[in-house]
């Protein structure tokens, strides 16, 4: 849908402010989306993005702080985020070998299993695939990416 119908506005101050609105409406948009998504595994996009990251370290285990460094969301609070995934089991701390005051946390086999079962839902929204090509989610990908530099 196009943002003016959406937004019931038929005019922008300039096509660089509709973008900036388009772009900021969208991450609305997914956000949303992807909370309803992750709503029946009891978890929240941020914790989500959290296990990702742990599931990409294989069986090393890894700091807190270097989980806020790796997140989408760098306002997140990290701590406590992972604090409730491991009040879940989804989750464990392991002892830092170079520092023992370090606490650094690994994913469980309980938390690979359902970020398994949440990847195939999140795989799947918004069914973007079927409505871009892969050209132009390349094309999306370098326009975001020359905003943020």
């Amino acid at each position: 849908m196009k943002l003016e119908d959406e937004l019931k506005q038929s005019k922008f101050q300039s096509e660089h402010q509709k973008a900036m609105l388009n772009i900021l409406f969208t991450s609305n948009w997914l956000s949303s989306e992807s909370a309803q998504i992750l709503k029946p595994f009891d978890i929240s996009s941020q914790q989500y993005n959290v296990l990702r990251i742990l599931k990409g370290q294989g069986d090393k285990a890894i700091s807190v702080n270097d989980i806020m460094t790796r997140m989408l969301d760098r306002m997140s609070n990290a701590s406590r985020l992972v604090e409730k995934l491991r009040k879940k089991e989804l989750i464990e701390r392991v002892t830092c070998e170079r520092d023992r005051r370090q606490v650094d946390v690994k994913i469980t086999k309980k938390g690979l299993k359902l970020l398994e079962k949440a990847d195939l839902k999140m795989n799947s929204f918004g069914k973007i695939e079927t409505r871009i090509t892969k050209d132009e989610a390349i094309l999306i990908s370098e326009i975001l990416e020359k905003v943020r530099s």
